[in-house]
Parts: structure tokens; C-alpha cells; sequence
């Protein structure tokens, strides 16, 4: 059965809008509330809208489970590669190897108030981003396999 084409327009219009808001929570994870988990439901709330306001051979056609999959995966090893980074310097693990190094993400904090700079984070932004990429993808792999188990059937 499909949905109504205002239902599909509108998740059509939606989707990027969803994307972005929760690309937004995870970028300033290390400043707002929020984060890599949230900010990755947020985005696997697009592809539940996307599921629902399609049909399932259409779906079947768009996503594909072993990209999920695949993301879920790279998400997985970003975190972990940022763990290993502090190893590789001679520090802990997880050690926040960049902040104050004048590197992508590590430029020095200015004294006074911090005017949330983006780049003062260290490696914390980077594993916002790999926690943000996995659980978009492993939520989102969830939600096609529950999706492909009922047919696409609505009741």
C-alpha cells in the first residue's frame, strides 16, 4: 500500500530538513547539549519517516542493508581509531591528544570567554562524529529489517 502523495512530498521535503538539524546536534555536541547518540537518532529519524511514507518495493530499491551496515561499521572503527590515536602519541587511551595542538580541532583556547569555537574540542568532535555515524546507521539498519520483516504492510 502506498501513502498519499502530500504523505511522500512532504517526507520528501522533510528529509533533508532532518538530516541537517541532526548533523547540527553532532558537530556541537562538545558545545550544546546533545551530541553523537542524539544527533544520529535525529537522523535515523529520517529514514523512519522515509520507510513510512514509502512503499516497500520502493524502499527495497533506495537502501541498501549492507551500506548500513557498512556505516554502522566505519563509525565503529572512527571511535576506535580516536582511542588508539592517544596510544600512538605515547599517551592513555582515549587521551584528547589534539586539543591544543594547533591541528584541525586543537587550536588553542583564548583566554577569557570562550566564544564556542568549533575547533577547541581536541578529538572530542571527532568521536562525536563516529558515534553520530554509527548509531545513524545502526538504528537506521534496524528500522529496514523490522521495515522488510512485515512486507511493507500497513494495517
Amino acid at each position: 500500500m502506498r501513502m498519499s502523495k502530500i504523505v511522500r512530498t512532504g517526507a520528501c521535503i522533510l528529509y533533508p530538513l532532518i538530516i541537517i538539524f541532526g548533523l547540527y546536534v553532532v558537530v556541537h555536541g562538545h558545545l550544546t547539549p546533545g551530541g553523537g547518540f542524539q544527533g544520529g537518532a535525529v537522523i535515523a529519524t529520517a529514514a523512519a519517516l522515509v520507510l513510512v511514507a514509502f512503499s516497500h518495493e520502493e524502499i527495497a530499491g533506495m537502501v541498501r542493508k549492507a551500506f548500513l551496515s557498512a556505516q554502522e561499521s566505519l563509525g565503529l572503527l572512527l571511535f576506535i581509531g580516536a582511542g588508539i590515536l592517544g596510544l600512538l602519541a605515547g599517551a592513555p587511551f582515549f587521551a584528547n591528544i589534539l586539543a591544543n595542538s594547533g591541528l584541525l580541532f586543537g587550536l588553542p583556547v583564548p583566554p577569557g570567554p570562550n566564544p564556542g569555537d568549533l575547533n577547541t574540542a581536541g578529538v572530542i568532535p571527532v568521536m562525536n562524529i563516529a558515534v553520530g555515524v554509527e548509531v545513524w546507521g545502526g538504528l537506521a539498519i534496524i528500522l529496514v529489517y523490522l521495515f522488510s520483516a512485515t512486507g511493507g504492510e500497513r494495517t
